[in-house]
């Protein structure tokens, strides 16, 4: 074998035993049953302080509630209706859920007693809070984000859109939200003073865009797409579409950690992609880790370092949550 090509199969070599070597940019810390809980699992909030974790198991009718310190199931509140959507409210702690299949936004106290509840918004998704929790925003029906006074617990305004919307993200320094509408294939950006749209942004050629991810300081929106599965990245002053990212498929929840400057991915197709934010408009894989088919949400809690991954019951599969801590180096 001539030397330039032993050289260059040597080399290979080594790259190769250095990328399997690479440490993973999460370590898997926790894994906590979810014991006769069947289905599809929607969307999870964390309250910090009470170091709980709530669970939305749509597919079972269910919120699922977790002690994180004992790292065990504490409770579970029945007859929601596929719920959806979840925000633990500040101060209170009073936590949030929409259902999808009845249309009710209910309010919990952290001791799990119904206390209010918003009726008529049919297939009610996502939740979201202002700064300042003194709004819910929920996206809903055909095409539409209801504004829900958080102390009165009543609606007092709806946003028309034009399609359902998906996840949505809010300004902390400014007074947009920026709403995934997939069936527009368009990201519509809401003006939450006047409570108007104030601009639509349109992907080109991609598709089901669901999961979505703010970089304020930075002026960039992440929106995670289906079809191809990438995560594109605009510019929030021109709506432009600066790059994009190929990421795992069947995404449905993007988070973006503002101190590490790291998006995390989480797909049904059973993975989570950890990528590397190197300038606004320049990016890098920097691991993955397997998880379990049909394990597409996720939540990133930044005051504990942790990204939380639903793992539905499939097969030999029971349900369950896995707790992955960020790798140092990686965060």
């Amino acid at each position: 074998m001539p030397w330039p090509f032993r050289s260059l199969l040597l080399l290979l070599a080594v790259a190769s035993v250095s990328w399997r070597n690479e440490p993973s940019p999460l370590k898997l810390v926790q894994t906590i049953p979810l014991d006769g809980v069947k289905g599809r699992i929607d969307h999870m909030a964390a309250d910090v302080e009470g170091r709980r974790l709530y669970v939305a198991a749509l597919g079972n009718d269910t919120m699922e509630v977790i002690d994180l310190a004992a790292g065990k199931r504490v409770g579970s509140v029945a007859g929601l209706k596929k719920p959806t959507g979840i925000r633990v409210l500040p101060g209170s702690r009073n936590v949030v859920v929409a259902s999808a299949d009845d249309g009710k936004v209910r309010l919990f106290t952290p001791d799990l007693k119904l206390i209010a509840a918003v009726d008529g918004l049919d297939d009610a998704d996502n939740v979201r809070l202002d700064p300042a929790g003194e709004f819910v925003y929920v996206g809903y029906g055909d095409g539409a984000v209801a504004v829900i006074d958080a102390q009165r617990f009543t609606k007092v305004a709806d946003v028309q859109l034009g399609g359902h919307p998906e996840s949505f993200q809010l300004e902390a320094s400014g007074n947009r939200i920026f709403a995934n509408v997939p069936t527009r294939k368009n990201v519509t950006v809401i003006d939450r003073q006047t409570r108007t749209v104030i601009a639509t942004w349109p992907l080109g050629e991609a598709e089901a865009n669901f999961p979505m991810a703010l970089d304020e300081q930075a002026n960039r929106l992440f929106v995670g797409c289906r079809k191809p599965p990438k995560v594109i990245v605009i510019d929030t002053r021109t709506g432009k579409a600066m790059t994009s990212i190929d990421c795992c498929g069947d995404a449905d929840d993007l988070f973006f950690d503002a101190q590490g400057k790291t998006l995390y991915v989480s797909g049904g197709a059973g993975r989570i992609d950890a990528i590397k934010q190197e300038r606004p408009d320049e990016y890098r894989l920097l691991g993955s880790v397997s998880t379990s088919n049909g394990a597409r949400t996720s939540l990133y809690v930044p005051e504990m370092s942790l990204l939380f991954v639903a793992i539905p019951a499939r097969g030999a599969q029971q349900a369950e949550v896995r707790a992955y801590r960020i790798v140092d180096g990686h965060g």
